[in-house]
């Protein structure tokens, strides 16, 4: 059991590398792509749309598959489609058809996202302890390799066409070949005892996944925003050379990703409730440090700052969801991923207009407004009962994940 838990956790980070892979392939080209098809900057932001919707319809018809037929089928789906789609935008010709190019991929991209949450959900109910975090980490480090690959493939002047080809097909093998490593589905939780026997599945969403789905969107608007702000600030508000302006969302993405290598382990001694009302707490207090700083380096700080704290909060919204009922995991984790996943795309919808009103840097109090409200509603990661001594109502974790670990459970 022990060799079968490990193997499946090391195939959901190949799958979690790959997505970050895939997406950070199709980023490091965009400049070439929308210089080939011939368009601007402004109709290239009307077709990223259309990546986000078809993500969002991908999260969303996946969540129920992957509980219905099991992660170990819906994952390497999930991978090849998104694999196979990634050559569509080296291949389009104008706007019609990266338009159409972009929805497939990033339907693709919803379908592999979700099912390989909701698995990883699956391994970290194996190990009963909290391990998703590590998972995001990886998937921003397969960024990180896309990007080292994509700079090598553009300087030997490679084609759009030939490496999102290439590297498409290395997808492909990658999706078939991690796939025999994954969990078998589990037995329904109805079958287990003869209380939930009787239980029939709720067919409204429950308020607790409404509440993560909403603090999902605003954690995930409040990561758009230093994805696409960040560095802009620093160039605009500050006066920082262009090399010098890059470093902020530099900072940010390298403190995230080494937060949430951390993060399981805060998770697993202090609990999820601390790690979001702190991170959030955290969060705020550097995006506030970077939005007033006059100065540059401790604008620097406060971005690093601000990615440190947001680093771990969202992989506990995620598991939460997943543990929240074991028979609906990927459904509850497709409603919690895909609000957020809105919630990224919101970010320079919302922060855009309301450059026209106030300065830039003080656009940021809205997120900083928005991580305050995570901090004060964190209590609802705490599981069903746990400290009232009320009876579970179905909504929280599972009694064996409350369990202290057994002997035979795996050691990192």
């Amino acid at each position: 059991m022990r060799r079968t838990l490990r193997a499946a956790r090391l195939a959901t980070f190949v799958y979690f590398a790959l997505n970050g892979f895939l997406l950070g392939m199709w980023i490091v080209h965009i400049p070439a792509v929308e210089h080939r098809v011939g368009i601007d900057h402004a109709v290239l932001g009307w077709l990223l749309l259309l990546l986000g919707a078809g993500a969002f319809t991908g999260m969303r018809l996946t969540g129920p598959l992957a509980d219905r037929f099991g992660a170990r089928v819906v994952v390497p789906a999930g991978a090849a489609l998104c694999s196979a789609a990634l050559i569509l935008p080296g291949l389009a010709v104008n706007a019609w058809t990266l338009g159409a190019a972009l929805l497939v991929f990033g339907f693709g991209n919803g379908c592999l996202d979700v099912s390989m949450n909701a698995h990883a959900v699956q391994v970290e109910r194996g190990y009963r302890r909290p391990v998703m975090s590590a998972f995001h980490a990886v998937f921003s480090i397969g960024g990180v390799l896309a990007s080292l690959v994509g700079a090598r493939t553009l300087g030997w002047d490679w084609s759009p066409t030939r490496t999102l080809g290439a590297m498409a097909l290395l997808g492909l093998l990658v999706s078939v070949l991690a796939a025999p490593a994954l969990l078998r589905p589990e037995p329904a939780a109805a079958a287990e005892t003869p209380a939930a026997a009787g239980r029939t599945v709720p067919r409204r969403t429950p308020r607790r996944i409404r509440v993560l789905a909403a603090l999902a969107l605003m954690l995930m608007l409040s990561e758009g925003v230093a994805n696409d702000w960040s560095v802009l600030h620093l160039r605009d508000v500050l006066g920082a050379p262009e090399a010098t302006a890059a470093l902020a969302y530099g900072a940010f993405a390298t403190a995230m990703t080494v937060g949430r290598l951390l993060a399981d382990r805060v998770a697993a001694r202090f609990g999820p409730v601390a790690v979001v009302r702190h991170g959030a707490a955290t969060a705020a207090l550097g995006l506030t440090v970077a939005a007033l700083s006059p100065w540059i380096p401790l604008a620097l700080a406060g971005w690093t700052l601000f990615g440190i704290g947001l680093s771990g909060s969202v992989p506990q919204l995620f598991s939460a969801a997943g543990h929240a009922d074991r028979d609906a995991a990927g459904a509850n984790v497709s409603r919690v991923a895909g609000l957020g996943y809105l919630g990224m795309l919101a970010g320079p919808a919302v922060i855009g207009p309301l450059t026209h009103l106030v300065p830039l840097n003080l656009t940021f109090f809205l997120p900083v407004a928005l991580c305050l409200v995570a901090v004060w509603k964190a209590d609802v990661l705490r599981p069903a009962g746990a400290e009232t001594g009320e009876p579970d109502d179905g909504t929280g974790p599972l009694p064996e994940e409350a369990a202290s670990p057994s002997p035979s459970s795996p050691s990192r």
